[in-house]
């Protein structure tokens, strides 16, 4: 589904306007309960710039702490969280956390999905065949795994190639949080596939590292979601926070309507 780039741009815009709305009070947004789920090699700090935002915004904003030991694992952290919102979901998944929320997603409270440099996985595949048709990226080089099979970034992979659009301070501080992985997980293939049945949204990091732009780009396309592009490394909600918090309420605003005019029909 090709977006056209005005229509693109009024979205952006509105959700832009929306931003500067203070009176959470007097405005309540269409979609109020955004969940977001961190990647691998990551914890919930990943979102640490976005929160502030989207809470000035009026959003009650959730960050999933992901054990990262299996998609079902961090499948079941991701529902536990979205059962204890109070009304409709837009479930925000990163990296990895893109395959989580399209396995979970398919929840009746979830009425959107944002993806942020993410997989997207089709249904009986996995995020590491996702990735197969594309370039290998620099990234992969730098994954050491242990004698129990959890992977870590090496400090130069950190630096140069996961956060490498952070200033230094930053990218140390990612360093010094990064969750252990399990590394098979990226094998595991997904049972659901909510993308299909949910409108979504992609954020592609044009300058990104450790998942190809090529592939999130695809990514997109497959689900005829709505791209934007952004400038940024792989974590591009630490490096250009706002633009992706305006992605976010896009999404919240756009599912709400799209949820109403279905139920018109």
């Amino acid at each position: 589904m090709k977006i056209a780039k005005s229509v693109l741009a009024a979205s952006i815009g509105a959700a832009t306007a929306f931003s500067g709305a203070t009176g959470a009070q007097s405005q309540q947004p269409p979609a109020k309960n955004i969940v977001l789920v961190h990647g691998a090699f990551a914890d919930g700090t990943s979102w640490a710039k976005i929160i502030p935002i989207l809470e000035k915004r009026g959003f009650h904003v959730v960050a999933v702490q992901n054990p990262l030991t299996s998609l079902s694992d961090d499948a079941n952290a991701t529902r536990r969280i979205v059962v204890m919102q109070d009304g409709s979901v837009i479930l925000v998944g990163h990296s990895w956390g893109g395959a989580v929320i399209t396995e979970v997603g398919d929840n009746p409270k979830v009425v959107g999905l944002v993806y942020v440099a993410a997989w997207m996985p089709d249904i009986g595949t996995s995020a590491n065949q996702t990735g197969e048709p594309f370039p290998p990226t620099p990234v992969l080089r730098e994954i050491k795994v242990d004698a129990q099979h959890f992977a870590s970034l090496s400090e130069e992979g950190v630096i140069n190639d996961f956060a490498d659009g952070l200033p230094m301070a930053e990218r140390r501080l990612v360093l010094a949080v990064q969750g252990q992985t399990y590394g098979p997980m990226f094998d595991e293939k997904l049972t659901h596939v909510a993308w299909k049945s949910k409108p979504s949204w992609n954020v592609v990091s044009m300058n990104d590292r450790t998942l190809s732009p090529a592939m999130e780009e695809d990514a997109s396309k497959r689900s005829g979601g709505v791209a934007v592009k952004l400038p940024t490394c792989h974590v591009a909600m630490l490096q250009a926070p706002e633009k992706v918090a305006d992605v976010i309420t896009q999404a919240a605003n756009g599912a709400a309507k799209a949820a109403t005019a279905s139920a018109s029909r």
